[in-house]
């Protein structure tokens, strides 16, 4: 298990460690780079909701995804899961730890005070 929390408050913000496409512990959703990212935005939502948080407060993100050809792909997803609400984002092309992840996803939220 990494040695990580799934996110950490500090004052105005919430910043969750990157997001992979997990069903459950350790096991990767099967398909392509969108139903992983389809499976990060719902692990999301859990995590905003125990927060008392919406989508809508994510200010930032970064994604990482494994081959600059599936960027339209994982660029749809992302934009059918936020809508007309649109967070800051850095795209990259890089090898993840996890093997078989096609994309990953970090997030950084504001709450309101």
């Amino acid at each position: 298990m990494a040695h990580l929390s799934q996110f950490v408050i500090a004052e105005d913000f919430v910043f969750f460690s990157g997001q992979l496409g997990f069903e459950a512990p350790g096991v990767l959703v099967q398909g392509d780079i969108t139903a992983q990212a389809q499976q990060i935005f719902r692990n999301l939502d859990g995590l905003l909701v125990e927060l008392g948080l919406s989508r809508e407060a994510i200010v930032k993100t970064t994604m990482w995804i494994t081959d600059a050809r599936n960027f339209a792909a994982a660029n749809d997803a992302y934009a059918q899961y936020f809508g007309d609400h649109r967070p800051a984002r850095s795209t990259t092309v890089a090898g993840l730890v996890v093997e078989g992840g096609l994309i990953e996803i970090e997030f950084i939220a504001g709450r309101a005070t």
